[in-house]
């Protein structure tokens, strides 16, 4: 009979997503049993409920598993995750990427004082975290270039739950890519707590935009290349030369914008206002025509009124938004915003719904992709310089796909 292997459950990021995928490493290497782990998510008080929903259900079905919790939850508030009795360890950020702190967990000697380890997440330094080669997609991995954040948005409690910012060095990402590459994937996306700081803690102070050419230019065999989520504020003259050059970094861009109105923006304490995003968008698809934007916008922040919210709903159309990541706003404890006046919770829900609704507009107004074989003299796919990295067919003339060959390496509008 096999012997049991651990279950994984993530909430929230990519980022989170990224490092479940390390920890069944760790704990397959630590030989870890029947155990059950939950990496919880704190981004809103929701998401924090969701959690501890789904750590209770786990024990229900798992009656005899041993249950690890970890994640940014766990971080900020480990008091009332260890005092849960569904719970039998308790994981920091830093501690979960640790090879120590599993194989401990695998040997049966854990004492009462060693259930709890959570330490300071701001004390921590380092500027690489575990690399894994392989997350994602058969042809898409997602490769970690970054944690942490340096800013204190009044909303936001995920830098105490992931400390300040921390780089990967160039060279590691490098070095990764091209492992990646050799395994087949078609495509990396770079991501990270706070992308557009990369650089900052490193020797030089090198910049995004930096790292991207640089991957581009020592990986040249790599088909795709993109980027998660931005704040358009901290994007350097590299990032958008690569975006104007570089038909190999994907034309999508995620925004951190939040709101439209710079009233709640200040309150919010973000680095840019409403003009700002609009510059940045106009400029980004005058360097590059064919790129689309998405965004997080929060509905109902404390204080926002009804004109207030009506700025949002139109940033969404003057900057052509078309993938909209809306969250209904819910106070967290400990942050600054929790203590402004709130918003009534039925307008929470409404204006939550009319931006999603405004994000959905511009997807059925867009107009149908018409698919070409990549060898159409059309086709703008990268992959087509070196052909011996896009080995797809073209695919059936009604697949309802945006690429027009299997390994989805290009896209071609009609």
């Amino acid at each position: 009979m096999d012997a049991p292997v651990p279950k994984f459950t993530t909430l929230g990021c990519r980022l989170n997503a990224y490092e479940t995928e390390a920890m069944k490493e760790l704990a397959q290497s630590a030989g870890l049993g029947e155990t059950v782990v939950v990496n919880t998510c704190a981004v809103t008080a929701e998401a924090v409920r969701k959690s501890r929903q789904e750590i209770r259900r786990l024990r229900r079905e798992n009656p005899n598993a041993k249950v690890v919790v970890t994640g940014c939850a766990v971080q900020t508030d480990p008091d009332s995750f260890s005092a849960m009795e569904e719970v039998d360890f308790v994981v920091g950020n830093t501690e979960k990427m640790q090879p120590e702190t599993w194989r401990g967990m695998a040997a049966d000697f854990i004492g009462e004082t060693e259930r709890v380890q959570v330490d300071d997440i701001m004390s921590v330094t380092e500027t690489a975290g575990h690399l894994i080669d392989g997350f994602g997609t058969r042809s898409r991995a997602y490769v970690q270039v970054q944690n942490g954040c340096d800013h204190r948005c009044t909303f936001c409690i995920i830098p105490f739950g992931r400390g300040n910012s921390r780089s990967v060095p160039a060279g590691v990402v490098v070095d990764q890519i091209r492992r990646l590459v050799a395994k087949g994937y078609n495509e990396v996306v770079l991501t990270g707590v706070d992308l557009t700081s990369w650089g900052a803690d490193l020797p030089a102070a090198p910049k995004l935009g930096d790292l991207v050419m640089r991957i581009l230019k020592l990986v040249p065999e790599l088909p795709r290349l993109r980027i998660s989520s931005i704040d358009s504020i901290e994007v350097d003259e590299n990032l958008m030369r690569a975006i104007a050059e570089e038909e190999r970094l994907m034309p999508h861009l995620h925004l951190s914008l939040q709101a439209g109105d710079d009233m709640i923006l200040k309150r919010m304490k973000r680095r840019h206002l409403r003009d700002d995003a609009i510059r940045f968008c106009e400029e980004a698809r005058r360097l590059r025509p064919d790129m689309t934007f998405g965004a997080d916008i929060i509905a109902g922040f404390p204080t926002e009124t009804e004109e207030m919210f009506l700025n949002s709903l139109r940033l969404v159309e003057e900057c052509n938004l078309t993938w909209l990541h809306v969250f209904p706003y819910s106070p967290r404890e400990g942050t600054p915003a929790a203590r402004m006046p709130a918003v009534d919770g039925r307008a929470i829900k409404d204006r939550a719904a009319r931006l999603r609704a405004a994000g959905r507009a511009p997807q059925r107004g867009r107009r149908r992709l018409r698919w070409r074989p990549r060898s159409s003299p059309s086709c703008r796919c990268p992959a087509t310089r070196w052909r011996s990295s896009c080995r797809s067919s073209p695919i059936p003339a009604n697949r309802s796909s945006p690429w027009c060959c299997a390994a989805r390496c290009c896209r071609w509008r009609g």
